[in-house]
């Protein structure tokens, strides 16, 4: 990639997690911060437990950015991989509900199941043990 495409590919990069952070911490409560990468941080930094791999991108390809977070927050020991997309180009950047989240089965369910727990909330077809017709 020649430098000035890098330079906007960086740009582009830089507004997606711009608009992310703004919408965590403006709508969410939430006081994240863009990550610093020469100090090995991720995206953004501020949900604990949390890799934050930010993508914004015309075309987002989930599976390569989620290997991406996989192997960053192995490396990085700080929290589940997460992928926020959002699919430049859609002009909805700054609305909420331009943005989704990628994150594996496992994952999901682990926190599915804490909040449920956290929240007791009562749930009348959520099995109490894993079936045994899955594993």
């Amino acid at each position: 990639m020649d430098s000035k495409k890098a330079k906007a590919s960086r740009e582009k990069g830089k507004k997606g997690e711009l608009s992310l952070m703004h919408i965590l911490r403006d709508f969410y409560g939430y006081d994240v911060r863009r990550g610093y990468t020469f100090q090995h941080e991720s995206d953004l930094v501020g949900l604990p437990g949390i890799h934050v791999e930010c993508k914004n991108m015309s075309k987002p390809n989930v599976y390569a950015a989620y290997e991406q977070a996989v192997e960053e927050a192995q490396k990085r020991q700080d929290g589940i991989p997460v992928v926020f997309v959002h699919k430049d180009g859609d002009g909805s950047k700054d609305n909420v509900n331009g943005w989704k989240v990628y994150l594996s089965l496992e994952d999901f369910m682990d926190l599915y199941g804490a909040w449920n727990d956290h929240n007791n909330y009562p749930c009348s077809v959520c099995p109490t043990k894993p079936n045994e017709d899955y594993e």
